[in-house]
């Protein structure tokens, strides 16, 4: 039987560990919808600290969750806004494509601490950046 310990609760039964990964999908949706965020900034960490994934598992399954069409629907809002640029985006997706490709072979040989410190600091540079910036 299945297992997912959130927070202080062990969680087995499979309709609710069901349920609350559609939570955990409704919570990136909308945190992306609202400010952009790509969900894997979500995603990943609930992933790895919540359901008890590895770091490994936890980016193919937020790599699986977000395939197309998951965004279609919040684009279809920024658009409809005039608040995407077309071009772009199918440049950063054909981008995305290749660049996940590589990434997700690389990823497979590094140890899986290592990828979570990586993902990490990365959070923290961006962060940082974002809040010194001046607006």
């Amino acid at each position: 039987m299945s297992r997912v310990r959130i927070f202080a609760f062990d969680v087995y039964d499979a309709s609710m560990i069901n349920l609350l990964y559609l939570a955990l999908g409704c919570a990136a949706g909308v945190l992306s919808g609202l400010i952009g965020i790509g969900g894997g900034v979500l995603i990943v960490p609930a992933l790895v600290y919540l359901f008890g994934m590895n770091q490994h598992k936890a980016q193919g399954t937020s790599l699986g969750a977000l395939l197309l069409p998951v965004g279609a629907l919040a684009f279809w809002e920024y658009y409809k806004a005039g608040s995407v640029e077309i071009k772009a985006s199918i440049l950063v997706a054909f981008g995305f494509a290749i660049g996940g490709f590589f990434g997700a072979e690389w990823a497979q040989h590094l140890p899986g601490p290592l990828l979570r410190k990586g993902f990490a600091i990365l959070l923290i540079v961006i962060a940082i950046r974002m809040f010194t910036e001046r607006v």
